[in-house]
């Protein structure tokens, strides 16, 4: 079955396009001819209950899923209109351009700032000036600057969940992606923390493409622009999510958002 898809963006606001997408590990085939166009300056969210692809899907968009053993994937990714499994391309790269923050907030036993320039780093940074400007414009960007300006260069692990959470966007952002992978980024968080990374979302896709994994339906509601909703491997339907919620297409749809099933 194909997904049910509305004409949501022009082809020139796409910023990933995704087709006939099979992923495997080893001989289990866990996501089915996925076709999806993700467009930049919009948050794109996936649903469906655990263990339906979301994640696996998630990783497949910055080829995280190659540190697996045993794994391949079918079909075609494109960033930009470029394959981004073609042999030619440097996978470091592509992992620069589409960030990600995951579930756990995972900082570095590290300084705050040692934290957010090290990807400066690893890119050939070396002006001290430019990075410290950087370090800055990314805790601003990621709503943390004025928590923290006075904590730099003590540990990012004495920083609570939230800022944690928050610090590691600020790391994803200081390399200058394009597309931030979101894998439920707010779920080991309290309401208030939460609330900030919502409100951070929405600022940073006037900059990004955002892609989110999220467990929380009223989330998905609350903060993305399109929602996907995934079912054992399969993309089932798509579509605005002020319609997906109201007016889904389908009932396998219609009983998922509703609680009848999953």
């Amino acid at each position: 079955m194909d997904p049910l898809h509305s004409s949501i963006h022009p082809a020139d606001e796409i910023k990933i396009a995704v087709r006939n997408l099979n992923f495997y590990y080893g001989s289990q085939k866990a996501l089915e001819n996925i076709n999806l166009d993700m467009p930049s300056h919009q948050v794109t969210a996936f649903i469906g209950p655990s263990g339906c692809g979301k994640s696996t899907f998630l990783r497949c968009l910055n080829r995280m899923n190659e540190t697996i053993l045993d794994t391949r994937v079918e079909g075609t990714i494109l960033l930009d209109g470029e394959d981004i499994y073609a042999p030619e391309v440097d996978v470091v790269d592509v992992r620069r351009r589409v960030g990600m923050v995951f579930q756990k907030s995972n900082p570095f036993p590290k300084t705050v700032f040692e934290n957010v320039a090290y990807g400066l780093h690893i890119n050939g940074m070396r002006d001290k000036r430019q990075i410290a400007w950087m370090v800055e414009r990314s805790l601003i960007d990621a709503a943390l600057w004025d928590e923290v300006k006075d904590r730099l260069h003590e540990s990012a692990m004495g920083l609570s969940g939230g800022q944690q959470q928050r610090l590691c966007i600020a790391r994803a952002l200081a390399i200058k992606p394009e597309v931030i992978l979101m894998d439920e980024p707010a779920s080991a968080l309290d309401p208030l923390a939460t609330k900030k990374i919502e409100d951070l979302i929405q600022e940073l896709k006037k900059e990004y493409a955002i892609i989110i994994v999220t467990h929380n339906m009223q989330q998905a509601a609350r903060i993305s622009d399109i929602t996907a909703f995934f079912y054992l491997g399969r993309l089932i339907e798509v579509d605005e999510t002020r319609l997906l919620f109201t007016k889904p297409k389908l009932r396998q749809t219609e009983e998922y958002i509703t609680g009848r099933f999953g």
